[in-house]
């Protein structure tokens, strides 16, 4: 109960804060999608730039702790894919949509607020090595297995540029790969630039967590729900279930076992709705999927931050 009281509940707080100020109109829809346009398009990818240029990259970005959460989120995204086709009987558009539900947890937005509350702000590096493959893994994978089921004969030499494209305009992308050069070049950024840039890392969370529970209000479910249950199932429970057996596996660190199992236990993000709005496809079972989801899994990290060693 103390760890529902003191590392859950805060931010899911903020979250009903937004909810509830779009419920009664406090704040227009206008105004949340500015917010999320603030966040999502300058504070997060700010936020990811300054997370990855400092990031000691010989100690987090450890083989096993990717291993351990990309494989769980890989076969996520498989086994959504697949059931929306042969379980739901989807077109394979929707289909990959359905499966990019299942293979984007909140890592941001949600994964290091719970990780940064339960444990502390120095407990985020193994939160920030998976962030900075999330963006880029999800997307590759979710844009190159639309652009095959839309290909309709388009040569596949075509494919790599029209993937790379859409990616490289995702400001999140570009966020984490200016912190990658930052880092690797040992460029030092004048003071008055850091001094700016942590103003606005400050913000990000709170105000994408405020935004994001404006946004879910919007999006009320309606219809799909047996697809919806099947993107929380796998979201919430077959993603950190493996993720946890590969790091155990593995011999995972602790701090590290914890920030791999966290964050693939998150609700699908946001992005899995930017992802079926960018394609017209399967719009309404990824915004439910978001709603429905984060609120169930209030449950699910209680119970593993009582698992977790």
């Amino acid at each position: 109960m103390q760890a529902l009281l003191e590392v859950i509940l805060p931010v899911f707080l903020v979250i009903g804060a937004g909810y509830l100020a779009v419920w009664r109109r406090w704040i227009s829809d206008g105004a949340i999608d500015g917010l999320m346009d603030f966040t999502q398009k300058i504070a997060i990818p700010v936020l990811l730039f300054q997370a990855i240029s400092r990031l000691d990259l010989g100690a987090h970005f450890d083989l096993a702790l990717l291993l351990s959460f990309y494989t769980g989120s890989f076969t996520g995204f498989v086994v959504g894919l697949l059931a929306g086709r042969y379980v739901f009987k989807r077109a394979w558009e929707d289909s990959v949509a359905i499966g990019f539900c299942c293979l984007f947890a909140n890592s941001v937005m949600l994964g290091i607020a719970i990780t940064e509350s339960a444990y502390g702000a120095g407990a985020l590096g193994p939160n920030y090595a998976i962030v900075a493959l999330h963006s880029p893994f999800c997307y590759g994978l979710g844009i190159t297995a639309m652009e095959i089921a839309r290909s309709r004969g388009t040569p596949a030499r075509q494919m790599p540029a029209k993937v790379l494209k859409a990616m490289f305009r995702n400001a999140l992308v570009i966020g984490i790969m200016l912190g990658f050069v930052v880092n690797f070049s040992g460029f030092a950024l004048p003071q008055v630039a850091t001094d700016g840039i942590d103003l606005v890392v400050r913000a990000a969370i709170p105000c994408a967590l405020f935004g994001m529970g404006g946004v879910m209000y919007r999006y009320r479910p309606d219809g799909d729900f047996r697809i919806i249950a099947m993107v929380c199932a796998v979201s919430l429970i077959l993603h950190p279930t493996i993720t946890y057996t590969m790091a155990t596996i593995t011999g995972l660190s602790t701090g590290a076992l914890r920030s791999a199992v966290l964050t693939a236990t998150m609700a699908p993000g946001i992005n899995t709705y930017v992802f079926a709005n960018m394609y017209g496809v399967a719009k309404r079972v990824a915004a439910s999927s978001v709603l429905i989801a984060t609120g169930l899994s209030i449950l699910t990290i209680w119970v593993w931050l009582s698992l977790l060693p």
